[in-house]
């Protein structure tokens, strides 16, 4: 549950959270980044990459080894950066991603994600405070 708190509060949260020079990315892009792997993990959708669909549970662990490192060496600043940087395609091939749930037509992992971090941020979660891009 998120609870809505005055505009200012929020600001000196986000300037709390700023990332410093070779820091991880702030703590509420790294809860949205959570959120996205999460649900993906739990979605029972489909994960092509290379040419291959995997189940949405290797899909997570495929997508958090290669933030973890992209993030380790400062890649990562925001969400966004995470769903265009990380979960939209491969580095190796340069193929795009995709998601297929429940039998729908597959779409690109950079748009299925990226509606998900847009409906995650409608609820109230705090990012749109930070001043960060929104989609």
């Amino acid at each position: 549950m998120i609870v809505a708190m005055p505009r200012g509060f929020w600001f000196a949260l986000c300037l709390a959270a700023a990332p410093a020079a070779g820091a991880a990315p702030p703590a509420f892009a790294v809860t949205e980044i959570n959120y996205l792997l999460d649900s993906l993990a739990a979605s029972g959708c489909e994960f092509y990459r290379n040419g291959t669909w995997y189940d949405a549970k290797r899909a997570q662990a495929h997508l958090r080894l290669k933030y973890d490192a992209m993030a380790a060496s400062d890649q990562i600043d925001t969400a966004d950066d995470f769903v265009n940087k990380v979960a939209s395609g491969s580095s190796l091939s340069g193929q795009a991603y995709e998601v297929r749930c429940s039998g729908r037509a597959p779409m690109k992992t950079r748009e299925w994600l990226s509606a998900m971090l847009a409906r995650y941020r409608a609820q109230g979660a705090p990012h749109a405070m930070c001043g960060a891009p929104e989609h």
